[in-house]
């Protein structure tokens, strides 16, 4: 399990991504990269790491489900993922 904290800096990462990707497109698109490097360095969407929604595990994420490999595993053998069982032949 990741530490609060540490998920909790990601969730900042994105709300402060979210608020400047107006701006961030703007000035790109007009070339003032001077203006750009004057943005906070978490705001740009490079700096964001995929984490898993349930535990914050950084490695082992599945995109599509937006877990790590461990949870998904657990939750598609309760049967909790829709659409997912275990492969048999």
């Amino acid at each position: 399990m990741a530490k609060e904290s540490m998920k909790a800096r990601e969730v900042k990462r994105a709300k402060l991504v979210a608020k400047y990707a107006a701006k961030r497109k703007k000035l790109k698109s007009e070339g003032k990269y001077d203006e750009l490097q004057a943005l906070p360095k978490n705001a740009s969407p490079v700096r964001l790491h995929n984490r898993c929604s349930l535990t914050g595990r950084p490695k082992g994420y599945m995109r599509q489900f937006g877990l790590s490999r461990i949870q998904f595993r657990e939750m598609a053998s309760q049967g909790l993922i829709p659409g997912v069982k275990k492969a048999s032949w």
